[in-house]
């Protein structure tokens, strides 16, 4: 490695060259060791704490790690045992290509005291791969006055595996003609050659396909084969000539494709077709193939993709010229490839500490290598880093670097640092590569955890299900790492009759509150608890805050109808002259909800009916009217079923069911029944249906309004036709107004009834209402609502 320069403390630059080594002040002990390639993952390769002389709790206390020259993880070393361990499967042939022998460098690296031991490791190769033809087919074109013993050159196999794996041998398809010679060759590499054995004739053959067979040296040996074809030609007698034998080049590595490399001419002395020379490549490798192409007719040799000249540094191209006649020549064209410099220098972290305590000094911030694929002045590297920072670059062994804390570092003057590692090579153009390590200074405890409010209060709606979150407390704590991670937990209440554990939990990672049952608010309205935050410090510490839960109230009661009765006892009927206007109040649904606020507020809605559009109901109050004038052609009895719904969130509803009969009048009050019975029959089962039913209405009004306020006298202007009356009427009680707002039972009504006799038949009528007791701002609301009847959108009309 060689120096420029000097070290300036001031400074504190490292001006390293990379290119000598043993300047290290690291141990360089050596360790040799051999693998056979594709061995399983976790074999043994040796104990390394028996090789170096160490117990295996040094290894382990002094961090031991393997670290090797690519940063690749081949090696993985047991600190329990000492082992040295195979961490991946290896690939001689991929690792080391056709180099023997193939042997990968690590360095184990040992801290308090900084120590290197440097190891060898011996890929061995096994007969992995076949033999393979990168042709499919071999055509050689042969005359028939060839000379018995003429050779002819042909494509070789590629084998990937070296040693007695390699190829080793060629063979070819019994035949009468040929047969397989193998030269000697300066680079030691098995080419076959085809050598006639019996003259051809192509009057009475004019193609052979042979089979030929590449055997490697492997124990069982492994085999490939390719086709060759060969076709007899005419006589000829001259072979093209190249004017020289070897051709050399030099190409710089940024040559852009498709550029001229060099163009190789043969001459041939035949006329016509025998005259005509192709050029191509034989015993050619695939990388040869890929990176350079040749004009078959002009023997111009062009770029086909880059080069790169730390991938390969030179290449040996063999070429043949071949005439029509079958003939060849050859010719080697070495292209040597140029360096440039395009390769900025590599950074590569083996091990880095990106947290240190304020309190300690000296201390081992990363481990790295550096490393520039040039050669030469293009991959010799400068290393350095900022200048006035509490950190220094220390050279290990060979390109390795650590970056080590000069003295204790104080976070509440910095927490942080930010290093930039610079590598610069002293190429042309200069290239350099950057790396920022961040370092943070860590602190004690001693800031207690705060929670964002001193008090929460939280709302849950009762009937809640378990384990419902209700709510979240968060604290923060100023400090960092494990001193501030705060957990959460619920304190002790100060309230020795509130069962806590019971009603809530707390999450210790998150603080988010859950409710363990479900709660009601008719028995807890509210309640109040204190959350502890404690941090995970040493010694810890810890704050609290207070937490009230308010129950909120649900939509769980029904609504409950009051009248008609809907207890499954005789149906209550409802009687209406068919004289009566539109508007004509029938009856009124009175129910209640045991639930408060906008939960019990009601409303009416006419679900089912007999005939639609006859009734109507009003959305507020509940009072059923008749929606249009009655025809005789209506039947004389109906089913109304009304939908009573309340106004919470989701609503609740309960349905009523009126019994309504229509009458022509006191004189008649009853329509004819389909069966025929005597009329005064008819008369007295219709007394008795309307004393019933009389009977029924009264006996619910007594229920729900326990008083009649006052009885008087039907008025005697109707008395000639209808005999004498008694009218019932007054408010109802208080117990049973609505106090909700929304209008049921919040008015009373009177009704004038006519009971007259004499006449053979006893008759029960509703004439009309009276209303007698509004109040002075409801009269004319009502009054209108009655004459709009129709058009009103106050009640549903089914």
């Amino acid at each position: 490695m060689e120096i420029r320069g000097s070290l300036d403390l001031r400074k504190r630059q490292v001006l390293i060259f990379l290119v000598l080594l043993g300047l290290s002040r690291a141990d360089t002990e050596s360790a040799h060791y051999s693998v056979a390639e594709e061995t399983e993952i976790g074999s043994f390769v040796a104990n390394l704490a028996r090789d170096l002389g160490l117990g295996v709790e040094e290894l382990s206390s002094r961090e031991a790690r393997v670290v090797s020259d690519d940063n690749k993880k081949y090696l993985h070393l047991d600190l329990l045992t000492g082992d040295l361990l195979l961490n991946e499967k290896l690939d001689r042939d991929e690792l080391c290509g056709s180099t023997e022998p193939c042997v990968l460098h690590f360095q184990v690296v040992l801290e308090n005291p900084l120590q290197f031991f440097r190891v060898e490791l011996h890929v061995k190769d096994i007969n992995d791969h076949s033999p393979t033809f990168l042709d499919k087919e071999i055509l050689i074109k042969i005359s028939e006055g060839t000379t018995i013993g003429t050779t002819f050159l042909m494509e070789s196999a590629q084998d990937l595996d070296v040693g007695s794996n390699s190829l080793q041998n060629y063979t070819i398809s019994p035949n009468s003609h040929f047969y397989i010679k193998i030269p000697d060759s300066s680079d030691r590499k098995i080419y076959p050659e085809l050598v006639l054995d019996r003259s051809l004739d192509y009057e009475q053959e004019a193609e052979l396909r042979l089979t030929l067979t590449a055997l490697d040296g492997g124990s069982p040996p492994k085999s490939g084969t390719t086709l060759v074809l060969i076709k007899v030609l005419d006589i000829n007698d001259n072979a093209p000539e190249f004017p020289q034998s070897l051709y050399e080049v030099q190409v710089p590595e940024d040559r852009p494709i498709g550029s001229w490399i060099v163009t190789i001419s043969a001459k041939d002395l035949d006329a016509g077709n025998y005259g005509k020379i192709s050029y191509t490549f034989f015993h050619a490798s695939e990388d040869i193939r890929k990176t350079f192409e040749i004009n078959p007719i002009s023997g111009e040799v062009n770029l086909r993709s880059p080069l790169d000249f730390e991938v390969i540094q030179s290449y040996t191209i063999n070429i043949q010229a071949t005439d029509g006649g079958g003939l060849s020549g050859k010719c080697t064209l070495p292209v040597k490839v140029m360096d440039i410099n395009d390769n900025p220098p590599e950074v590569t972290i083996s091990s880095i500490t990106k947290r240190i305590p304020e309190n300690a000094s000296e201390t081992l911030v990363a481990l790295f290598s550096v490393v520039d694929q040039d050669s030469g002045d293009n991959g010799r590297m400068i290393c350095s880093i900022q200048d006035n920072l509490p950190f220094f670059l220390k050279p290990t062994f060979k390109n390795f670097f650590t970056l080590v804390s000069e003295k204790a570092l104080d976070r509440e003057s910095q927490a942080e640092y930010n290093i930039t590692i610079t590598v610069t090579d002293l190429g042309t153009p200069r290239l350099k590569t950057e790396y920022n390590i961040t370092v943070l200074v860590s602190d004690v405890n001693d800031n207690a955890p705060t929670f964002t409010r001193t008090s929460y209060t939280l709302f849950v709606r009762e009937n809640n299900s378990p384990a419902l979150h209700i709510g979240s407390v968060s604290a923060t704590d100023r400090d960092s790492g494990t001193n501030a991670q705060v957990t959460y937990s619920l304190l002790p209440p100060q309230d020795p009759h509130l069962p806590l554990a019971s009603l809530v939990s707390i999450n210790t990672d998150n603080g988010h509150l859950f409710a363990l049952r479900s709660l009601d608010y008719e028995a807890l309205q509210e309640f109040e608890f204190r959350v502890g935050a404690t941090d995970r410090g040493s010694p810890a510490l810890s704050s609290e805050a207070l937490v009230r839960v308010l129950v909120l109230d649900a939509n769980d009661n029904s609504p409950f109808v009051l009248y008609p009765l809907q207890n499954g006892s005789a149906p209550c009927t409802e009687l209406v002259p068919r004289a009566a206007e539109p508007g004509y109040l029938v009856t009124k649904v009175v129910a209640v909800d045991g639930d408060s606020g906008q939960n019990a507020w009601l409303s009416y809605q006419l679900l089912k009916a007999t005939e639609p559009g006859l009734f109507g109901v009003w959305a507020h109050n509940g009072e059923v009217r008749t929606a249009r004038l009655l025809s005789e052609r209506e039947a004389a009895k109906h089913r109304l079923v009304v939908l009573v719904k309340d106004n919470g969130e989701p609503p609740r509803s309960a349905t009523a069911t009126l019994h309504v009969l229509l009458v022509d009048g006191f004189s008649q009050p009853y329509l004819p029944l389909p069966e025929a019975v005597p009329a005064q029959a008819q008369a007295d089962s219709l007394t008795v249906y309307l004393v019933v039913a009389l009977a029924s209405v009264s006996s619910l009004f007594l229920l729900s309004v326990l008083l009649f306020v006052a009885v008087r006298l039907c008025r005697r202007s109707r008395a000639a036709s209808v005999g004498r009356c008694s009218v019932p009427e007054g408010p109802f009680p208080g117990h049973l107004v609505d106090v909700s707002g929304t209008g049921t039972l919040s008015q009373s009504y009177q009704y004038e009834v006519c009971l007259t006799g004499g006449s053979g038949t006893n008759e029960f009528k509703f004439l009309k209402p009276i209303i007698p007791n509004f109040q002075v701002h409801d009269t004319g609301k009502n009054m209108g609502e009655i004459e709009n009847f129709r058009n009103s959108f106050g009640f549903n009309i089914e």
